[in-house]
Protein backbone atom coordinates (compact mmCIF):
# COMPACT_ATOMS: atom_id res chain seq x y z
CA UNK A 1 0.00 0.00 0.00
CA UNK A 2 1.04 3.71 -0.84
CA UNK A 3 1.79 6.20 1.47
CA UNK A 4 -0.82 8.15 0.01
CA UNK A 5 -3.49 5.68 0.51
CA UNK A 6 -2.16 4.72 4.18
CA UNK A 7 -2.46 8.70 4.78
CA UNK A 8 -6.31 8.80 3.49
CA UNK A 9 -6.72 5.86 5.44
CA UNK A 10 -5.52 7.56 8.68
CA UNK A 11 -7.66 10.23 7.57
CA UNK A 12 -10.67 8.23 7.48
CA UNK A 13 -10.36 6.36 10.71
CA UNK A 14 -9.45 9.50 12.56
CA UNK A 15 -13.04 11.36 10.80
CA UNK A 16 -15.29 8.05 11.84
CA UNK A 17 -15.49 6.85 8.30
CA UNK A 18 -16.77 3.54 8.08
CA UNK A 19 -15.54 2.85 3.87
CA UNK A 20 -11.91 3.61 6.01
CA UNK A 21 -12.15 1.19 8.80
CA UNK A 22 -13.91 -1.40 7.03
CA UNK A 23 -10.54 -1.27 4.16
CA UNK A 24 -8.27 -1.09 7.29
CA UNK A 25 -9.70 -3.83 8.83
CA UNK A 26 -9.76 -6.07 5.61
CA UNK A 27 -6.33 -5.72 4.87
CA UNK A 28 -4.61 -6.32 8.54
CA UNK A 29 -6.95 -8.34 10.46
CA UNK A 30 -5.85 -11.74 9.06
CA UNK A 31 -2.27 -10.78 9.69
CA UNK A 32 -3.19 -9.56 13.36
CA UNK A 33 -5.56 -12.93 14.20
CA UNK A 34 -2.80 -15.16 12.85
CA UNK A 35 0.11 -13.49 15.27
CA UNK A 36 -2.79 -14.32 18.18
CA UNK A 37 -3.40 -17.61 17.20
CA UNK A 38 0.27 -18.40 17.30
CA UNK A 39 0.68 -16.93 20.88
CA UNK A 40 -2.14 -18.92 23.25
CA UNK A 41 -4.70 -17.12 21.75
CA UNK A 42 -8.26 -17.60 20.14
CA UNK A 43 -10.53 -16.15 17.56
CA UNK A 44 -11.89 -13.65 20.17
CA UNK A 45 -8.72 -12.66 21.62
CA UNK A 46 -7.83 -11.38 17.60
CA UNK A 47 -10.78 -9.40 17.54
CA UNK A 48 -10.32 -7.80 21.11
CA UNK A 49 -7.01 -7.01 20.47
CA UNK A 50 -7.74 -6.11 16.90
CA UNK A 51 -10.75 -3.40 18.42
CA UNK A 52 -8.45 -2.01 20.72
CA UNK A 53 -5.48 -1.07 18.72
CA UNK A 54 -7.93 0.21 16.53
CA UNK A 55 -9.02 2.55 18.99
CA UNK A 56 -5.48 3.05 20.57
CA UNK A 57 -5.09 4.28 16.93
CA UNK A 58 -8.05 6.36 16.59
CA UNK A 59 -7.38 8.37 19.49
CA UNK A 60 -3.35 8.90 18.95
CA UNK A 61 -4.87 10.29 15.21
CA UNK A 62 -7.16 12.42 17.28
CA UNK A 63 -4.53 14.08 19.31
CA UNK A 64 -2.51 14.44 16.35
CA UNK A 65 0.20 12.24 18.15
CA UNK A 66 0.60 9.13 15.87
CA UNK A 67 4.39 9.07 14.88
CA UNK A 68 4.55 6.92 12.28
CA UNK A 69 7.73 7.26 10.53
CA UNK A 70 9.29 7.33 6.97
CA UNK A 71 10.32 3.55 7.22
CA UNK A 72 7.72 1.94 9.18
CA UNK A 73 4.56 1.04 7.42
CA UNK A 74 1.01 1.53 9.18
CA UNK A 75 0.55 -2.46 9.64
CA UNK A 76 3.69 -2.16 11.28
CA UNK A 77 2.66 -0.11 13.81
CA UNK A 78 -0.59 -1.59 14.24
CA UNK A 79 1.56 -4.74 14.80
CA UNK A 80 2.91 -3.25 17.55
CA UNK A 81 0.52 -1.90 18.84
CA UNK A 82 -1.47 -5.56 19.37
CA UNK A 83 1.76 -7.14 20.26
CA UNK A 84 2.19 -4.85 23.20
CA UNK A 85 -1.41 -5.05 23.93
CA UNK A 86 -1.96 -8.69 23.53
CA UNK A 87 1.53 -9.27 25.82
CA UNK A 88 -0.11 -6.99 28.14
CA UNK A 89 -3.17 -9.68 28.91
CA UNK A 90 -1.20 -12.47 28.45
CA UNK A 91 0.62 -11.11 31.87
CA UNK A 92 -2.52 -10.53 33.44
CA UNK A 93 -3.77 -13.75 32.60
CA UNK A 94 -0.47 -15.47 34.25
CA UNK A 95 -0.19 -17.18 31.20
CA UNK A 96 3.05 -15.59 29.97
CA UNK A 97 5.85 -17.75 28.51
CA UNK A 98 8.62 -15.76 28.24
CA UNK A 99 9.88 -16.42 24.78
CA UNK A 100 12.65 -14.07 23.09
CA UNK A 101 11.05 -14.52 19.37
CA UNK A 102 7.57 -12.82 20.32
CA UNK A 103 9.42 -10.27 23.12
CA UNK A 104 11.64 -8.69 20.48
CA UNK A 105 11.88 -4.83 19.75
CA UNK A 106 9.07 -4.28 17.12
CA UNK A 107 9.65 -1.93 13.60
CA UNK A 108 8.36 1.10 14.65
CA UNK A 109 7.16 1.52 18.27
CA UNK A 110 8.39 2.94 21.83
CA UNK A 111 7.98 2.45 25.35
CA UNK A 112 5.37 5.12 26.06
CA UNK A 113 3.17 3.27 24.33
CA UNK A 114 3.21 0.24 26.68
CA UNK A 115 3.02 2.82 29.24
CA UNK A 116 0.44 4.32 27.67
CA UNK A 117 -1.99 0.79 27.15
CA UNK A 118 -1.43 -0.02 31.19
CA UNK A 119 -3.04 3.43 32.17
CA UNK A 120 -5.76 3.48 29.70
CA UNK A 121 -6.96 0.35 29.18
CA UNK A 122 -10.26 1.01 30.64
CA UNK A 123 -10.87 4.10 28.22
CA UNK A 124 -9.74 2.02 25.61
CA UNK A 125 -12.23 -0.22 26.30
CA UNK A 126 -15.02 2.20 26.41
CA UNK A 127 -13.84 4.09 23.13
CA UNK A 128 -13.78 0.26 21.70
CA UNK A 129 -18.13 0.23 22.07
CA UNK A 130 -18.10 3.69 21.74
CA UNK A 131 -17.13 3.64 18.30
CA UNK A 132 -19.28 0.67 17.86
CA UNK A 133 -22.47 2.75 18.45
CA UNK A 134 -24.61 4.58 15.48
CA UNK A 135 -23.82 7.78 14.48
CA UNK A 136 -26.76 9.48 15.86
CA UNK A 137 -25.59 7.74 19.09
CA UNK A 138 -21.69 9.27 19.32
CA UNK A 139 -23.17 12.75 18.51
CA UNK A 140 -25.74 12.56 21.06
CA UNK A 141 -22.88 11.02 23.76
CA UNK A 142 -20.32 13.25 21.95
CA UNK A 143 -22.69 16.70 23.43
CA UNK A 144 -23.36 14.92 26.23
CA UNK A 145 -19.63 14.66 27.32
CA UNK A 146 -18.91 18.30 26.27
CA UNK A 147 -21.10 19.44 29.03
CA UNK A 148 -23.66 20.76 26.93
CA UNK A 149 -27.77 20.66 28.25
CA UNK A 150 -30.48 18.77 26.93
CA UNK A 151 -31.94 21.97 25.40
CA UNK A 152 -28.43 22.24 23.74
CA UNK A 153 -28.34 19.05 22.58
CA UNK A 154 -32.04 19.34 21.20
CA UNK A 155 -31.44 22.21 19.34
CA UNK A 156 -28.21 21.39 17.95
CA UNK A 157 -29.58 17.49 16.45
CA UNK A 158 -33.01 18.98 15.96
CA UNK A 159 -34.53 16.46 17.96
CA UNK A 160 -37.45 17.45 20.37
CA UNK A 161 -36.17 17.98 23.84
CA UNK A 162 -38.04 14.85 24.71
CA UNK A 163 -36.57 12.92 22.14
CA UNK A 164 -33.34 13.64 22.68
CA UNK A 165 -33.72 12.73 26.11
CA UNK A 166 -34.80 9.44 25.14
CA UNK A 167 -32.18 8.72 22.68
CA UNK A 168 -29.42 10.25 25.44
CA UNK A 169 -31.12 7.30 27.27
CA UNK A 170 -30.65 4.27 25.07
CA UNK A 171 -27.79 4.97 23.76
CA UNK A 172 -26.17 5.39 27.29
CA UNK A 173 -27.99 1.53 28.16
CA UNK A 174 -26.79 0.28 24.81
CA UNK A 175 -23.22 1.42 25.23
CA UNK A 176 -23.40 0.34 29.25
CA UNK A 177 -25.08 -3.04 28.41
CA UNK A 178 -22.02 -3.80 25.53
CA UNK A 179 -18.97 -2.58 28.03
CA UNK A 180 -20.42 -5.18 30.89
CA UNK A 181 -20.59 -8.52 28.41
CA UNK A 182 -17.06 -7.92 27.66
CA UNK A 183 -14.61 -10.18 29.37
CA UNK A 184 -11.93 -7.56 29.88
CA UNK A 185 -15.01 -5.06 31.38
CA UNK A 186 -15.25 -8.16 34.45
CA UNK A 187 -11.27 -8.41 34.42
CA UNK A 188 -10.98 -4.97 34.85
CA UNK A 189 -13.51 -4.42 37.78
CA UNK A 190 -11.55 -7.46 39.54
CA UNK A 191 -8.31 -5.83 39.41
CA UNK A 192 -9.93 -2.19 40.58
CA UNK A 193 -11.42 -3.76 43.66
CA UNK A 194 -8.18 -5.35 44.30
CA UNK A 195 -6.29 -2.46 44.06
Amino acid sequence: MSTNEERKILDGIRDGNEQAIKVFYQNNYSYIKSYILNNSGDTRDAEDVFQDALVVIYEKLKEGSLNIHENVTVRSYLYGVCKNLWLSRLRKRKKMIVDPGIIKENEGTDISISEELEKKEREHLYRKYFLALSDSCKEILRLVFDGKSMKEIASITKYSEGHARKKKYDCKKSLIEKLEKDPMYKELKVTSIKE
